[in-house]
């Protein structure tokens, strides 16, 4: 499908395929004249940023990031014993230091982050 765009003042034709990629971010950029014509072309999905190979989660109860943000700090660690609402981590999101909690009683089996590590919402922290 076929669809004209005005930004900015000016306006672009956009050729738009269906495909099953899926767009992991966007980033500001500079508008770009339109390329001439060319020949139909397979589509080609976007590529994925690759993210830090990170050991798969553990059984056990997990521990999620309920918003994207920076660890400032890990105030857990692998077979510490916590109760529900001991803080396990301090994120950083828009300016505001949150507490992560236990949700339960348990002992830490997994610290899947560390301080300075940035997360999106729903990561696993930790697995209890």
């Amino acid at each position: 499908m076929k669809y004209q765009v005005t930004l900015n003042g000016k306006t672009y034709e956009v050729d738009v395929t269906e495909c099953d990629a899926v767009i992991t971010s966007i980033t500001d950029a500079a508008p770009v004249a339109a390329a001439p014509a060319a020949p139909a072309a397979a589509p080609v999905a976007a590529p994925v940023a690759a993210a830090p190979a990170a050991a798969p989660a553990a059984d056990g109860e997990k521990v999620v990031a309920p918003m994207p943000g920076n660890i400032l700090a890990v105030n857990a660690s692998v077979g510490q014993a916590v109760k529900a609402g001991d803080v396990l981590f301090i994120l950083e999101a828009m300016k505001m230091e949150n507490e992560i909690v236990a949700p339960s009683a348990g002992t830490v089996k997994q610290v899947l982050v560390s301080k300075g590590a940035t997360v999106n919402t729903d990561d696993v922290l930790a697995v209890l």
